[in-house]
């Protein structure tokens, strides 16, 4: 697939999520890029969005950005994020973690959200105003091409979306050029473990992220320092395992209990930090 069809592709899904938050029901992935976001709409409980943010969290925001929320992590909670502190969110969809970033960084502190999608920049702009927070900016672009200038952030966070660039190096390069010197990239992602066969992986990351293209740790890694980045770290923050996709590879055509040597414990979501030096 072309990097043109699938950026295509990741916009309708996130405009589709937009439009399904604003009416009250949620989306992630599945056969036809189409299941359950939360226990109560499907009667379980998701493995990948669920629990991810605290009760104390969710009241802070407004109800249409938890509903739009679709990562696979928390990464505001483990950035260490201060006031007065310049933040960008990469892929920031309805704009939970923008939000809460902002809070966090206090009214000295500013905190922007970049998305391509022009339904998931109206839903956080209205979420913005139902929030009433003044320390938010969210502007339109892709990962590829970030809306700012060089060394203007102090800290990147991102929700399990740079497994959807088309350009993972481009999208790395920008995350490190508009870092101030020092500034760190604190991410939540999906990642690979080993090697997994192709046809399985697939089919995997479609139960994973609808449109994946996750990265193998090793690569990504070796991404991140071949952008100029250092103190590179990958901490698994959950393990998918075979049974929790047991439903949707059936529906693929596998048969879990088979392909479980070669995919459990293989995917998972992971915080991933790394900073840019402070000297060049």
């Amino acid at each position: 697939m072309d990097n043109e069809k699938l950026q295509e592709q990741v916009k309708e899904r996130y405009a589709r999520a937009a439009l399904q938050a604003n009416t009250g029901t949620s989306s992630c992935c599945g056969p036809q890029s189409s299941c359950c976001g939360s226990e109560s709409d499907c009667g379980h409980e998701d493995p990948i969005t669920s629990g991810l943010y605290s009760a104390t969290e969710k009241a802070e925001l407004p109800a249409q950005a938890v509903a739009a929320s679709l990562g696979c992590g928390n990464p505001v909670a483990l950035a260490d994020l201060h006031p007065g502190e310049v933040v960008l969110d990469l892929g920031s969809g309805g704009g939970i973690d923008v939000l809460l970033s902002a809070r966090r960084v206090g009214p000295q502190g500013k905190a922007y959200g970049l998305d391509m999608t022009d339904e998931m920049l109206a839903l956080a702009r209205e979420n913005q105003r139902q929030s009433g927070a003044e320390n938010v900016e969210f502007l339109k672009g892709t990962l590829e091409a970030i809306p700012l200038p060089d060394d203007s952030v102090d800290v990147i966070v991102s929700n399990c979306v740079i497994n959807l660039s088309a350009d993972k190096d481009r999208a790395l390069r920008e995350a490190f050029r508009v870092l101030k010197p020092g500034g760190r990239l604190a991410v939540s992602d999906v990642v690979v473990r080993g090697s997994v066969p192709p046809e399985i992986r697939r089919s995997v990351e479609l139960w994973v992220g609808c449109i994946a293209g996750a990265l193998e740790e090793s690569e990504y890694r070796a991404k991140l320092a071949a952008a100029g980045f250092a103190g590179i770290e990958v901490q698994p923050t959950r393990v998918y395992r075979v049974e929790d996709a047991r439903e949707f590879l059936a529906e693929a055509g596998f048969d879990a209990d088979a392909i479980a040597p070669e995919v459990d414990g293989k995917f998972m979501s992971a915080f991933v930090r790394a900073r840019k030096p402070a000297t060049s």
